[in-house]
């Protein structure tokens, strides 16, 4: 009885925190069809909002900058994020390791707000040293990979620990280079782990606010900047819309990630299987 009780109890709490979190989220979706500006009271459907949001200019260029950057974004976090977990996880011991894996995890903890206005000063030093970088684009893609880097490196990290290292270890003896194992075998058995932490480091960067805040420049704003901005000046029911496409995106990619990978994970058991059952017959 009790452990029934514990058992619809754990239901009961789980239903509560999905609500406080969803339910947000679908009054909001709502009222971006709703047909007049009011927030509080839904009086008709409508595309009107959809329509408006095709002609803001500004939120269609920050649209559009948030996705190259957050692709770039993504991209970069994904690479130097698999080289610093292999060198963290295949070499145990080199000189200044606790110091570099302290560096690589810092962003982690340490808040944007911080991060942002180091950031900051470190462009603004080196544009008036060197003149470059502008503030601007590039500026914000080099904010986000710091922080999405450390996101990524976390990730791979993990997958590259649980990997059997006999694997590499078989391929050397028969007579495979470093790079050759690294490319051949333990890139392909880690490629959902880079994939995953590719779609990690897209999503915070086109999620950031407050790094994109210190680093953009004159005329430079991505979607969320641009819906923080019209938020502070009043509800325009046009940042629902925006907000409801942004979620029906993100909800899109991640469903199909999760096939992906099911799918993937039920070929890999099939051909284990298969060579299982091989491996039993030619030993008979």
């Amino acid at each position: 009885m009790t452990s029934l009780l514990h058992k619809h109890v754990g239901k009961l709490w789980l239903g509560i925190v999905f609500l406080f979190l969803y339910v947000p989220l679908f009054f909001m979706m709502l009222f971006s069809f709703n047909d007049t500006r009011q927030d509080a009271r839904f009086t008709g459907f409508s595309l009107r909002w959809y329509e408006a949001l095709t002609r803001d200019s500004r939120i269609v260029d920050g649209f559009w900058l948030s996705v190259k950057v957050a692709t770039v974004t993504g991209v970069l976090s994904a690479v130097l994020g698999t080289f610093a977990a292999f060198v963290l996880v295949r070499y145990r011991r080199f000189p200044g390791r606790t110091v570099f894996s302290g560096m690589v995890n810092a962003p982690l903890v340490m808040p944007e707000v911080v991060i942002g206005l180091s950031l900051l000063l470190l462009m603004v030093g080196a544009q008036d040293f060197l003149g470059w970088p502008p503030r601007g684009m590039l500026t914000i893609i080099m904010g986000h990979t710091l922080l999405g880097m450390a996101y990524a490196m976390v990730v791979i990290q993990s997958r590259l620990m649980e990997m059997d290292r006999s694997i590499e270890e078989a391929a050397m003896d028969l007579g495979a280079r470093p790079y050759q194992v690294f490319f051949l075998i333990t890139l392909p058995n880690i490629a959902q782990a880079i994939l995953a932490a590719f779609l990690l480091s897209f999503t915070l960067s086109f999620d950031d606010v407050v790094i994109s805040e210190f680093l953009s420049g004159p005329g430079v704003n991505t979607l969320p900047q641009v819906i923080f901005g019209y938020a502070r000046r009043g509800i325009n029911p046009t940042i629902y819309a925006a907000a409801t496409l942004l979620i029906v995106t993100v909800t899109t990619v991640i469903i199909a990630y999760s096939v992906w990978v099911a799918r993937q994970t039920r070929r890999r058991e099939r051909e284990i299987a298969a060579a299982m059952r091989a491996e039993t017959v030619a030993l008979r």
